[in-house]
């Protein structure tokens, strides 16, 4: 079959909507999600890990494979982070095989890699994935990219792209990286500086569309140019810089995760201290993709963005 029939798994999400609606123009594209939104291409209502997935790939011939769908439930439900977003990918690879289908993109993450104190400066595609047992996020996407290496062996039939993307931002970006930026103060728990690294949402899309085109295999960090230290986002802000000693900080979560204030724990303050620092050598030079906006240009794109809509906000309160 020499036509591209797109699956996207995750299809109402942030990214996947996106996505659905550039590849819709040039090829037959049908999404799978647990919740709707009005999309211009199918979205069936479909758990990821029910067995009738594999009856839809046949049923709509699908050749290529997009999975998006991620847990979104809060870190007090480990258990079922973890059947969507580990045993869901097994049970989505399972169904590809067994319904021939021949090339399939999955968005892991740099959180893979982990959050470690002796991470080297810039992590690379060859360096260890360590994901953090105390982060689920983390651990999963570790535990999925260790499932995708056994499929790769078992089943070289089926072509994997891997993607390990930074954090993404966007005109829309509505996560938790957005979250973590939208306080009052930037938080750099025990001065750490450790930087962010960026990627703009579009460029996403873009990189995933030219993947599919050309059935790619291979497992690429997804990433823009340099990084921003929370110093440098602070002034790009315009927000102070808070560094708060760990212990305190760890204090602080430990307390509003008993009294059910917050979902995030002492041990999940690594997030902040020790980034994954992700190089982008191997997307440009040897996937031959170069993302249009550096790490700068998207963070400071979602701040004009995050910008406007918080002063539509204020202006529709006013008016109210």
């Amino acid at each position: 079959m020499s036509e591209k029939r797109v699956l996207i798994t995750g299809a109402c999400g942030y990214v996947g909507h996106q996505l659905g609606e550039l590849l819709v123009r040039e090829m037959p594209v049908v999404g799978v999600d647990i919740v709707q939104r009005p999309a211009s291409f199918p979205v069936f209502t479909l758990d990821i890990c029910d067995p009738v997935l594999v009856e839809l790939l046949r049923a709509e011939q699908i050749t290529h494979v997009v999975h998006l769908a991620s847990a979104l439930a809060s870190a007090r439900d480990r258990e079922l982070e973890n059947r969507i977003d580990v045993q869901g990918t097994r049970n989505l690879l399972k169904a590809c095989v067994r319904a021939g289908v021949e090339h399939i993109t999955v968005i892991s993450s740099g959180a893979a890699y982990g959050y470690h104190a002796d991470s080297p400066e810039w992590l690379r595609e060859e360096h260890p994935l360590r994901g953090n047992p105390e982060f689920a996020y983390s651990d999963h996407k570790r535990q999925v990219e260790e499932i995708l290496a056994e499929y790769r062996e078992q089943y070289p039939g089926l072509k994997q792209l891997v993607f390990r993307p930074c954090s993404i931002v966007g005109a829309g970006t509505d996560n938790k990286i957005g979250q973590l930026f939208s306080g009052r103060a930037i938080l750099d728990p025990g001065g750490h500086n450790s930087p962010f690294v960026f990627i703009w949402d579009e460029d996403v899309v873009r990189a995933i569309r030219y993947g599919v085109w050309r059935s790619a295999r291979g497992i690429y960090n997804l990433a823009g140019d340099g990084a921003l230290t929370p110093e440098q986002i602070a002034a790009l802000l315009g927000k102070p810089l808070r560094r708060p000693p760990v212990w305190l900080v760890k204090m602080l979560l430990g307390i509003g995760y008993l009294l059910y204030l917050t979902d995030k724990q002492p041990g999940q303050v690594i997030f902040l201290q020790y980034r994954p620092v992700l190089c982008n050598r191997r997307l440009k030079e040897e996937f031959g993709f170069v993302p249009r906006k550096t790490s700068q240009e998207a963070f400071e794109y979602f701040a004009r963005e995050a910008l406007k809509l918080e002063l539509q906000a204020q202006a529709a309160e006013g008016a109210a």
